[in-house]
């Protein structure tokens, strides 16, 4: 099924708000705050932390997108249908960066949830890598808006 903006709105799963560039300069020091965070957690080999605050920082640094054009995500899967609709359809960012997004968005979940699922050194280091990359990313994709 594919989710429109409309469709997020109605569905209360995105909520219109007056555009915020304060707000979302604060989601990307969020964002690399949890990056922080990451790092610590697979520093001290706490590998499923790391995974998790890895994806913390990549959710905060996408809803820094949604802040900035006036919206308010009430889903994670939200803010990922919305870069898709409003930039990836425009061309304005890459279809891997929402990939990647929804990807960890579903392992966090299998994490948290999941009695059987454990992750190993190597997830979490690409887990931390491709954060990185993509708080980088938001942060020239907030930039070319500017």
């Amino acid at each position: 099924m594919k989710f429109s903006i409309d469709l997020l709105i109605k569905e209360k799963l995105l909520s219109k708000i007056p555009p915020s560039k304060q707000k979302s300069q604060e989601s990307i020091k969020s964002a690399e705050l949890w990056l922080k965070e990451s790092k610590n957690n697979f520093n001290s080999k706490s590998f499923n932390s790391c995974v998790l605050t890895s994806y913390i920082s990549m959710f905060h640094a996408a809803r820094s997108i949604l802040f900035f054009d006036g919206y308010r995500e009430k889903s994670h899967f939200a803010v990922a249908r919305y870069l898709e609709e409003i930039y990836q359809t425009k061309g304005l960012i890459e279809p891997e960066w929402i990939k990647l997004l929804d990807y960890y968005r579903e392992l966090r979940h299998e994490d948290q949830y999941s009695t059987s699922f454990f992750i190993t050194e190597k997830d979490a280091k690409n887990a931390l890598d491709s954060a990185k990359k993509f708080i980088d990313r938001i942060i020239k994709l907030l930039k070319d808006k500017e």
